[in-house]
């Protein structure tokens, strides 16, 4: 059984790629997430994908205004100014999530398998892992 702090992030395809090649190693996020260093992380790819396609560690959060956190992570976020801009527009802080040990799933767990298992709704940004979800979904950070 996992954790029952794992996160689990929704990404759009092109970041959780990112993140799973390594171009990426920070998320970006408007509000603020409650959890430790070394916490598990399950990566969701969003529509079209719509599938677990890896998991990764916590390396710490950082709270920071967004031109602190535009100065020190902006090689890493794989965002255009303008795409940072418009994503953080009317925040005062914005959240990033420094990730390490990620690892790509051999075969990406699609949304119609995990709910094939059970009830599955993946977040618009993150929740974290319940004991109520799939069990494909719950063993995945301890394998």
């Amino acid at each position: 059984m996992t954790s029952p702090r794992t996160l689990l992030l929704s990404l759009r395809p092109r970041f959780a790629t990112a993140i799973l090649t390594g171009h990426k190693t920070v998320e970006l996020r408007r509000r603020p997430i409650n959890a430790q260093p070394d916490t598990p992380i399950i990566l969701y790819a969003s529509s079209p994908t719509m599938a677990i396609v890896g998991t990764a560690r916590l390396r710490a959060i950082q709270a920071l205004t967004p031109e602190v956190a535009w100065r020190e992570h902006r090689r890493n976020l794989c965002l255009s100014r303008s795409e940072y801009d418009t994503y953080l527009d009317g925040s005062t802080l914005a959240y990033v999530l420094r990730i390490h040990q990620v690892c790509t799933l051999n075969e990406p767990l699609p949304l119609h398998r995990l709910r094939e298992e059970g009830t599955f709704h993946p977040p618009q940004s993150f929740r974290y892992v319940a004991a109520t979800d799939p069990a494909p979904l719950r063993t995945l950070v301890d394998a």
